[in-house]
C-alpha cells in the first residue's frame, strides 16, 4: 500500500502540483491569531496584489509612564497618526524625536565547561582540552556510566577517533 501526499493553496483550496512554485505567507498578527504566527502556503498569483492592498499604517505601543505593565500595542493609518500632531508636522516630529534605543540582546546560553566531570566526555564541537581529555582517560568508566544514563554515545579508548581525541595510549 503506498501514500500520496497533496498539497494545496491554503488560500484557494487548489491543489499545487509538484512543480508548481509555492510561496510562504508568515501571518505575524491578525485579530483572530491566537497563539502566535502562523504560515500559510500560496501560489504567487493569489498573493500578487498583497502589496496594492497594504495600507500605510503607524504602529505604536503606549507605556504606562511608570513602567509599570506590558505595553499597549496600537494599529492605526498612518494619516490618524499623523493628525495627532498638532504643532509641528508629524514627519518633522518624526525626524527629531529622541531614538528608542533596541534592547539589550540576551545573553546566550551558558558556556559548558567539558573540563569537568558533569560534561567530560559528552560529544561536543569545540577543541578537546587537556583536562577533558585528562578527566576521560583518568575517570572513564564514572564518564562512561554518566554518558550511558543519559543516552549519549560512550568514550571507547580503541576507537581510533576517541584514540586521537582524548589522547588513549595507541596499542603498538
Amino acid at each position: 500500500m503506498g501514500k500520496k501526499t497533496i498539497h494545496v493553496s491554503d488560500f484557494s483550496g487548489t491543489v499545487l502540483q509538484h512543480d508548481d512554485e509555492v510561496v510562504r505567507v508568515v501571518v505575524l498578527e491578525h485579530p483572530d491569531l491566537v497563539a502566535g504566527p502562523v504560515q500559510l502556503d500560496a501560489t504567487p498569483v493569489e498573493v500578487e496584489n498583497i502589496d496594492d492592498a497594504a495600507l500605510d499604517v503607524a504602529v505604536v505601543e503606549i507605556h504606562d509612564r511608570h513602567g509599570g505593565g506590558e505595553p499597549r500595542r496600537v494599529v492605526l493609518t498612518a494619516s490618524e497618526f499623523d493628525a495627532m500632531a498638532t504643532d509641528v508636522p508629524m514627519a518633522q516630529l518624526l525626524r527629531t524625536a529622541e531614538r528608542v534605543r533596541p534592547p539589550k540582546a540576551r545573553r546566550g546560553p551558558e558556556k559548558v565547561d567539558y573540563g569537568t566531570i558533569e560534561h567530560a566526555g559528552r560529544p561536543h564541537r569545540g577543541r578537546v582540552t587537556e583536562e577533558e581529555a585528562r578527566l576521560v582517560r583518568e575517570q572513564l568508566d564514572e564518564v562512561n556510566k554518566r554518558l550511558a544514563e543519559a543516552g549519549i554515545r560512550q568514550v571507547d579508548p580503541t576507537d581510533p577517533e576517541h584514540v586521537v581525541r582524548y589522547g588513549f595510549p595507541t596499542a603498538g
